[in-house]
């Protein structure tokens, strides 16, 4: 009992190591096979975004997943359903974007995994924003499913451009 409670009291406070070696959980830096299915729901999740197509990334995710942006406006933030999502395609046409992540950070517990992952976007053409996506998956069956997507919208310097710089074609963004 009280190493349990020690372990939550670390949890809570920041202070648990991610590379926790003693228990059941010895591989939570994913091993390689589990890892490439988990990025691949990750990956097809943003190609659907770039596409537009917010029913198919509904497809990835269980009926009851979440969508939790963390850009204020306002001073307020908000949170989607996954209704609220796949009722997007219904909004009509809109500026082709390009959502790329880099350097993702897996870990896989079990039927649990999440994903953090820094990314850039561009919007007609130019710079909009940078920002981390943090997917929560879970294993149904033989297959992976989005539970959570939560995201920032950020600028430099609080984030960073994709390592590779602009998307071809695309020029860099203004220096402010």
């Amino acid at each position: 009992m009280r190493y349990a409670s020690a372990l939550l009291l670390a949890m809570i406070t920041g202070c648990a190591s991610a590379t926790h070696t003693r228990g059941p959980h010895r591989d939570l830096p994913a091993s390689d096979a589990r890892r490439t299915a988990v990025m691949a729901v990750v990956d097809s999740a943003l190609q659907h975004i770039n596409n537009g197509d917010m029913r198919a990334l509904t497809g990835l995710m269980i009926p009851e997943a979440q969508m939790f942006p963390t850009q204020e406006r306002d001073g307020r933030g908000g949170t989607y359903s996954l209704r609220t999502i796949a009722s997007l395609n219904a909004t009509g046409k809109r500026a082709p974007i390009i959502e790329r992540g880099y350097q993702p950070t897996v870990r896989i517990a079990g039927t649990l995994a999440s994903v953090w992952l820094p990314y850039d976007l561009w919007a007609e053409g130019k710079w909009s924003h940078c920002g981390v996506d943090l997917l929560t998956l879970l294993q149904v069956g033989d297959s992976w499913r989005i539970a959570n997507f939560s995201f920032t919208v950020e600028q430099p310097p609080a984030c960073a451009m994709h390592p590779d710089g602009p998307p071809p074609g695309y020029a860099p963004p203004p220096k402010k």
